[in-house]
């Protein structure tokens, strides 16, 4: 009966309410945006966003650890990827504006992809060393205007629950822009949507946010030097981020 009822309230409530809210905060910030808002449009619209989401899935947030950050301070958020709901998380949750850094499909969903580009979001291109280091020039443009840039250093949302290896591209960009990396545990978003599910499951969520790692007196002087670095914040931050995880994600 109640997984009847909640089929009901997915089709009938959570569904329209969900698009309809996603569809307007796309066409605000794109307008926003464009017409000289970015700072304002990129960020207070997708926080109110988020947190309708979590409210109509039925779904409450415990954020913890938000104290430890400087609103003056821009930062690279590095978090576990669990499921879709990551992101409502991340923007309605640590209260700081955000640039996401993104996949290149992502620029092609409906309104949200113009709405990404225009808001100043960056799109990743890993198909050269050229195109990456313009992803670098491009960040550190945005973060001229006291944004942090949030990634999720797996690539994309675990399978199973269990988190997975992190990539270097993060760090790389945190050593170049000498920005603190603040680590973030989500747990319960997988159980709430997991990759290729379009079922909604209300769970528990909770955001875990961690001490920054500064960059001032990370300089490598060679590239065998700059790898073990690189291998060390790697290892460290995903260390702490599992600290956070609950048993059954462990």
């Amino acid at each position: 009966m109640r997984r009847f009822a909640l089929i009901l309230y997915q089709i009938f409530i959570w569904a329209p309410l969900s698009l309809i809210s996603t569809l307007l905060t796309a066409i605000i910030v794109f307008i926003g945006c464009m017409c000289g808002g970015e700072r304002f449009f990129s960020y207070y619209p997708c926080i109110l966003w988020s947190r309708l989401i979590c409210i109509f899935t039925l779904c409450p947030v415990k954020a913890v650890g938000k104290e430890k950050l400087n609103k003056k301070q821009s930062y690279i958020f590095l978090s576990n990827h669990q499921g879709a709901y990551d992101i409502f998380l991340i923007f309605g949750h640590i209260g700081q504006p955000i640039k996401w850094v993104m996949k290149q499909s992502l620029r092609k969903i409906p309104f949200v992809g113009i709405a990404c580009e225009a808001a100043g979001y960056i799109f990743v291109d890993n198909s050269s060393p050229q195109a990456a280091a313009k992803t670098i020039r491009q960040a550190e443009e945005k973060l001229k205007n006291g944004a942090s840039i949030a990634i999720f250093p797996e690539g994309s949302r675990t399978r199973t629950g269990k988190m997975g290896a992190f990539k270097k591209g993060a760090y790389q960009m945190a050593m170049d822009l000498k920005l603190p990396i603040v680590p973030i545990t989500i747990n319960g978003s997988f159980d709430v949507m997991p990759i290729h599910s379009y079922r909604i499951n209300p769970r528990k969520m909770e955001i875990i946010i961690h001490d920054p790692i500064p960059m001032d007196d990370v300089r490598p002087e060679n590239l065998r030097e700059l790898t073990v670095k690189i291998r060390a914040l790697i290892d460290q931050s995903r260390n702490t981020v599992a600290s956070g995880l609950w048993e059954k994600y462990r």
